[in-house]
């Protein structure tokens, strides 16, 4: 399958971004006081499209998703064009693709396709016990090596040992919901949220050191749930089929190589939250500090290098396609464009459009309310991407990491737990929930719609949010 080209449909436009670039430097921040309410509207019905079509009109979303995508972002594009001047967009457009979109789906491929190049040799047997082993080994993994590393590190072996099973989306939702999202919880290198604390000068180990008993509850409570729910429905199918995949190989991985890829990965996206420089290139109004083009450079390097050292066995064994990441690439794509007015909402504060959100997280006397960060920072992260989303309820609690750190540290755990954890709510709360349904669907498992999967994240996850609450939160 072709790999993703997902902003081919802009290529048009750049004769005239180039024409401009000597006033787009000039151009401001948008106003958010002149937006609406309505300016959200593109962006809704992306959200909508990514939970109703593949429910209702599923071929027709399979082969044109990525149209889809391209026609919400233009819904938006154009009017805002009209509204605000081409120069105004042009820089909003730019600053998306390059200090957002890129880097993220930069790290993303990097991470997707070394990933991707180690196989796990030999064939498990998906029952409770090794799934729930497989399950915590991914969720410790997720802090170390990212999310997006771990997910598709572990999702491939888990779906082998458990391809003889009748009964299989659940195991891949509570992968989605510990693996992909909870294990990212305790270090910057496990969620781009944390990363983006990272760089505004949180220390490395201080969320580790401020969350850590809410990741064990929230982890220890879903691998017990799972365990029981996964127990049930292996007593429910008896006699469990023939494995249609017998391999009598012993334990052990292929394409070893990836793994010292992986550390490189790893590497780049440490160096350059660690390494200050002063050189700065100005691309069209939006500042490009060497630090990120030495990693982003570098990971398009690492991924070559992947691509080119694994052999092609390990691919096949590992039914390895670029369709998950064809997929996620086009969709964020439409949801980096769409989300620009909404982000920009909600940093103009109580002032904006959605001031009553960012005056709900102040109590009467004007300190900041954990209870409501938590809530209000993780289901705006559940649809909203949890790193901007992240990032303006930093700046809404002041924006000092000294002071976040230390007398606002219970304000900081609530916006670092809301971001990383409840991005498990949806498939586009964070990015890697949607690279393990693809990859699943991709292997024949009947994935739960876009509603049925918040089924089960709302059934599941809100009551032990509750409960966290409850202890930690209050």
């Amino acid at each position: 399958m072709k790999c993703s080209k997902p902003f081919a449909w802009l290529l048009p436009t750049l004769p005239i971004l180039l024409a401009l670039w000597p006033s787009l430097s000039m151009a401001a921040e948008i106003d958010a006081s002149k937006l609406q309410l309505w300016w959200g509207i593109p962006f809704a019905g992306i959200l909508l499209s990514i939970a109703l079509l593949p429910l209702f009109v599923p071929t027709f979303w399979h082969h044109h998703f990525g149209k889809i995508s391209a026609a919400w972002a233009l819904a938006f594009f154009v009017p805002f064009t009209i509204f605000f001047g081409l120069p105004q967009a042009a820089v909003s457009l730019i600053h998306a693709l390059l200090a957002e979109y890129l880097p993220f789906i930069i790290l993303l491929t990097a991470l997707y396709t070394v990933a991707g190049g180690i196989h796990v040799r030999g064939n498990l047997h998906g029952s409770p016990g090794l799934n729930v082993s497989l399950l915590a080994i991914g969720t410790a993994l997720a802090s170390v090596m990212g999310t997006t590393g771990a997910s598709m590190l572990m999702i491939r072996p888990l779906l082998r040992a458990n391809d003889n099973r009748k009964h299989r989306a659940h195991v891949v939702v509570f992968f989605i919901f510990l693996v992909s999202n909870v294990g990212g919880s305790l270090t910057p290198l496990g969620d781009p949220p944390l990363f983006l604390g990272f760089l505004k000068g949180i220390d490395f180990f201080w969320t580790a050191s401020h969350i850590f008993p809410e990741t064990l509850f929230l982890t220890f409570s879903l691998l017990g749930i799972f365990f029981l729910l996964d127990h049930w429905f292996f007593r429910k199918e008896g006699l469990v089929p023939v494995d249609p995949t017998p391999d009598d190989k012993e334990l052990g991985f292929d394409g070893k190589i990836n793994f010292a890829l992986l550390l490189g990965v790893v590497g780049l996206v440490l160096l350059s939250g660690t390494w200050k420089s002063s050189v700065v290139f100005d691309i069209m109004g939006t500042p490009v500090g060497l630090p990120g083009l030495v990693r982003d450079l570098g990971l398009i390097g690492l991924t070559l290098l992947s691509l080119k050292l694994t052999a092609e066995k390990v691919h096949s064994d590992n039914q390895f396609s670029w369709g998950p990441m064809n997929e996620v690439a086009k969709l964020f794509a439409g949801i980096f464009l769409t989300i620009i007015p909404v982000i920009a909402m909600l940093k103009a504060g109580v002032d904006g459009p959605f001031g009553a959100i960012v005056s709900a997280v102040t109590r009467p006397d004007g300190s900041p309310d954990p209870v409501m960060y938590f809530w209000i920072t993780g289901i705006l992260s559940s649809f909203l991407d949890n790193a901007p989303t992240y990032l303006v309820f930093f700046n809404t609690a002041g924006g000092d990491p000294v002071q976040l750190m230390t007398t606002l540290a219970p304000t900081l755990a609530a916006i670092s737990a809301g971001a990383v954890f409840m991005g498990a709510n949806s498939y586009i709360g964070n990015a890697p929930n949607m690279m393990v349904k693809a990859v699943a669907q991709d292997s024949g498992v009947n994935m739960p719609s876009f509603l049925g999967y918040m089924v089960w994240s709302f059934a599941v996850l809100m009551p032990l949010f509750v409960i966290m609450t409850f202890i930690w939160f209050r």
